[in-house]
């Protein structure tokens, strides 16, 4: 015998509807309790920096420039919530990075690694793709790195004093290396030179590496260094070192006096580094990344990391900067002019 089962009683309109009710109320509840969360990310969805940031670095890894670059955007990214990656973007001195920021989109999301050479150097010896003046505005970050003359130990020569004796009893006869033509280190040796009434050949290298390697060969007999290049050979007798060209001597060469101590002024052509964006990136997006920067460079240890490597960093508005760059171009063109330097 078959039992049918008696058919269920269909709800009412008004047991439907308090259903729904609670279904409704159900996907509501837990909207409601996001809401402030959600109200807050949607007033900040336009907030700058709201993904990663490039960092161009006109020089390959593993310099002292890119140490910068990763020591300021490690410190930048803890700052700004998201990452600061560093692109580095070799070629051409600098010129190729330079040029590459200079025409970006003006967003505050691509910074540069601004260099002495592009940026107060190169304008002076060749027709670059940019104004290294109105394409840039400055995140207010400043670094400096001085050098050391060095000689090779064959040389009679002690002191500064020595050197230009020695000089001028052979003129044209003393070889000083550079990174190449126009480097700030090819200026260094041009400035010397005419401080000091010497007459000095200038051989340039392919980079500071085989520029340093010729005078510990002997192929030439002098070069301004970078102090922590030339510290270990001059420990190990391989080089001379006979004066920084700093304006105090250096903590990691106290014992090595300057230029000026011996009488040479004047002839200083510092490395110096900046942060920079394309003009015309948005104020907020400025102010926030200056924001930032300065708090970095108020942090103990990032500065004592950047002295361990010679490096010292400052804060530089805006306005000090600009007088500052103004002020570099002017002696860098007339130091090119006036020493006949052109590129090979």
């Amino acid at each position: 015998m078959t039992h049918e089962s008696s058919p269920r009683p269909r709800p009412s309109r008004r047991g439907l509807a308090s259903r729904r009710t609670l279904a409704s109320l159900a996907l509501v509840l837990p909207l409601a309790a996001l809401a402030p969360d959600r109200l807050h990310a949607q007033a900040t969805e336009g907030a700058f920096p709201a993904r990663a940031l490039r960092f161009v670095v006109p020089f390959a890894p593993g310099g002292g420039n890119d140490f910068i670059a990763r020591s300021l955007a490690q410190r930048l990214s803890d700052g700004l919530g998201q990452p600061v990656l560093v692109d580095n973007r070799a070629g051409a001195g600098g010129l190729v990075a330079t040029e590459l920021v200079a025409r970006a989109q003006p967003d505050g999301y691509t910074l540069l690694l601004g260099f002495i050479g592009p940026l107060a150097i190169s304008p002076a010896l060749q027709r670059v793709n940019y104004d290294p003046v109105r394409d840039f505005v400055s995140l207010d970050f400043f670094a400096s790195s001085y050098h050391v003359l060095v000689v090779h130990p064959s040389l009679p020569a002690r002191s500064v004093a020595e050197l230009v004796a020695h000089a001028k009893a052979h003129p044209g006869k003393l070889n000083f290396a550079s990174s190449g033509s126009g480097a700030n280190l090819h200026l260094a040796g041009e400035l010397f030179a005419a401080a000091t009434g010497t007459r000095l050949v200038h051989v340039p290298y392919k980079g500071s590496g085989p520029a340093t390697a010729a005078v510990l060969g002997g192929e030439a007999q002098m070069i301004f260094s970078s102090i922590t290049a030339a510290l270990p050979f001059a420990r190990s007798g391989k080089v001379v070192a006979l004066a920084v060209t700093s304006p105090k001597r250096s903590p990691l060469a106290p014992d090595i006096p300057t230029l000026d101590e011996q009488g040479v002024t004047g002839t200083a052509v510092p490395s110096w580094y900046t942060l920079m964006a394309p003009s015309r990136s948005p104020r907020d997006a400025v102010a926030r990344l200056r924001a930032e920067v300065r708090r970095v460079v108020a942090n103990a240890d990032f500065r004592d990391a950047l002295a361990r490597q010679a490096i010292d960093v400052q804060p530089m508005s805006q306005e000090e900067f600009s007088v500052f760059q103004l002020a570099d171009l002017a002696k860098y063109s007339k130091i090119v002019k006036s020493a006949g330097i052109r590129l090979d």
